[in-house]
């Protein structure tokens, strides 16, 4: 318990630096699935090292001593963590555990209210169109999901524009992308340090459904258009009923409510050579997530020897 359990903390300090690079450079796709990895095992970690850290404290207390008939002094001498830290350490883990099962319990609800307004909604081939004069679409997860485009979006754009739209939020459905983005704001739930990660994983699902509907229509230029001419349209539109927050639209906005995404970085890299896989940021991503899981692997077994040393079986 002396090095150990600290790396996994110092890594979610360092490690999000990375994660604009990470939604830069490398393939949409495997971008989202190393940025939505990384904060989910370094969310899982760092709260596995407050939870052994508060382990050290509790285990300090006379009165718990007692009660198991094992050294409380003996634990003092054993592990040389402040009782301080021990504290921090549980006051941060139960903020941790509880902003993490709000953010579960909320993300349930939404997704459930989602699969129940997609299976209301009629539906020609997954495509809902509604009668609203405010340009918007997004794709609204269910069993199956559904694309819901408003009249006013299709004004806004030519019929080929319209069919990048669509390939755009079906890449959205059938890559499960609202998925990558609750499982990234889980890890950030856990630890607020991995909310770098969170953001990035909402621009690379956009540039992941990007480079799908530029693969199906073979023009990124034609792409990159319809990418920008739909936040064109969109600027100066009204406010729209509440959309589910599990929405996910051309806009880069999960709802219609949500200010848009960083859609001149999205036209940018449509206008410019697809990207790699960029196999240096892929391998420094691994072996981060590789140390802070072995580090608290290492850590866990330190407290169990601890927890032999002073009697506890």
């Amino acid at each position: 318990m002396r090095i150990a359990v600290y790396v996994p903390l110092l890594l979610s300090l360092i490690a999000p630096l990375g994660a604009r690079p990470l939604s830069e450079r490398c393939e949409p796709r495997l971008a989202t699935w190393l940025l939505t990895a990384s904060s989910l095992v370094l969310g899982a970690a760092t709260t596995v090292s407050l939870g052994l850290l508060a382990i050290t404290g509790l285990i300090r207390l006379p009165l718990l001593a007692g009660l198991g008939h094992w050294s409380a002094s003996g634990a003092r001498s054993a592990d040389p963590a402040q009782v301080s830290v021990a504290l921090v350490a549980g006051l941060l883990l139960g903020g941790a555990l509880l902003t993490a099962g709000r953010m579960l319990w909320r993300r349930a609800r939404t997704l459930a209210t989602a699969a129940l307004d997609a299976a209301c909604m009629p539906t020609r081939d997954g495509l809902v169109v509604v009668a609203d004069e405010a340009p918007d679409a997004y794709a609204l997860p269910g069993l199956p999901g559904r694309v819901v485009v408003s009249t006013g979006m299709l004004d806004a754009l030519h019929e080929s524009e319209y069919e990048i739209l669509l390939a755009h939020e079906r890449a959205h459905l059938a890559g499960h992308h609202y998925a990558f983005v609750a499982l990234a704001q889980l890890g950030a739930a856990a630890n607020p340090l991995l909310r770098p990660f969170a953001t990035a994983v909402t621009y690379t699902i956009e540039r992941w459904a990007d480079e799908k509907a530029a693969s199906g229509t073979g023009d990124r230029t034609r792409v990159a258009r319809a990418v920008g001419k739909a936040a064109l349209a969109a600027h100066h539109r009204p406010a729209l009923a509440r959309v589910t927050d599990a929405a996910l639209g051309l806009l880069g906005r999960r709802g219609p409510l949500a200010k848009a995404g960083p859609v001149p970085r999205r036209v940018a890299a449509l206008l410019a050579p697809p990207p790699g896989r960029h196999p240096v940021l892929t391998a420094v991503t691994a072996a981060v997530l590789a140390a802070a899981t072995l580090a608290s692997a290492e850590a866990a077994h330190d407290l169990h020897v601890l927890l032999e040393s002073v009697g506890i079986r």
